[in-house]
């Protein structure tokens, strides 16, 4: 891994307004082509907005041949010089929709990441994913887990031993009396420290023109679990983070002789692990 700038953006997302919606992405990808920014992302479905019963309705595709909203972020990357994660509503083949993070490069090229773990109340209206590609960079190699997905440590553990070095994890979570930000504390900074990665999350923020309301939040921890950044002013806002390589090189490159610069996956013994997938 190289040094490496980090954007992550908590935003309103209106239900049905897509144009209006892209317009904001495109904003915030501007300020961040003026900070040198390197990797942006944005939360789940920011570019529909968060609304399953105008899932179907909304969604587009991305393959074989992209919608107009796969093709207006494509072109904000190629324009800021830099990669681009925004949620969206995938169109399926048939059936259901897919709940998947866009990534758009700076060349243009589009490659995506479909949630494979849907909440229950998903479930009647999206369709899951059932693979956990990483995608690299000049700078970095990273994955993704949108939401709920954090609170399965295997999801991280699997990016991580594929070279996932930095998690992104676009959340559209609602506004609850639970504090977003000690949950997060509490789950992120583990999946953080287990697995020696960066884990960059962002929240959708405000109503969605119907009937939810999203908490906000953006949090970037670094691979020993500590918080390195975070943003809970209760407003949309951009939080820009400068990544330390060192950090993980330390770890996963050059195997410290301290037990504090220990990489933990690399002693695991998957043998003994039979049990874990029997288990239902």
């Amino acid at each position: 891994m190289r040094d490496v700038r980090i954007a992550v953006v908590q935003m309103q997302a209106r239900a049905g307004m897509t144009r209006k919606n892209l317009d904001k992405i495109e904003h915030f990808t501007q300020e961040a082509r003026q900070k040198k920014v390197d990797l942006i992302c944005f939360p789940e479905l920011c570019i529909h907005g968060y609304d399953m019963n105008k899932a179907l309705s909304g969604a587009e595709p991305i393959e074989p041949i992209p919608g107009e909203s796969a093709l207006a972020v494509s072109e904000m990357a190629r324009r800021a010089g830099m990669v681009v994660l925004a949620g969206m509503a995938e169109k399926a083949d048939q059936g259901n929709p897919f709940i998947t993070q866009l990534v758009a490069f700076p060349d243009g090229t589009l490659q995506k990441y479909r949630k494979t773990h849907l909440g229950r109340y998903e479930q009647p209206y999206f369709a899951a994913g059932d693979e956990f590609p990483f995608f690299i960079t000049d700078q970095a190699r990273f994955g993704i887990q949108i939401c709920w997905e954090s609170h399965f440590p295997e999801v991280t553990t699997i990016l991580a031993l594929k070279g996932g070095e930095i998690i992104f994890a676009p959340h559209a979570s609602p506004s609850a009396a639970t504090d977003r930000r000690d949950l997060w504390i509490k789950y992120l900074c583990a999946r953080a420290y287990d697995n020696t990665v960066f884990v960059a999350a962002c929240n959708l923020f405000g109503d969605n023109g119907t009937s939810q309301d999203f908490g906000g939040g953006a949090m970037v921890i670094d691979p020993k679990g500590n918080i390195l950044a975070e943003a809970f002013n209760g407003k949309e806002e951009m939080l820009v983070v400068d990544l330390d390589s060192r950090l993980i090189n330390t770890i996963r490159c050059q195997e410290g002789r301290s037990m504090r610069d220990t990489f933990y996956l690399r002693a695991r013994r998957p043998e003994l692990y039979g049990d874990l997938w029997q288990l239902r």
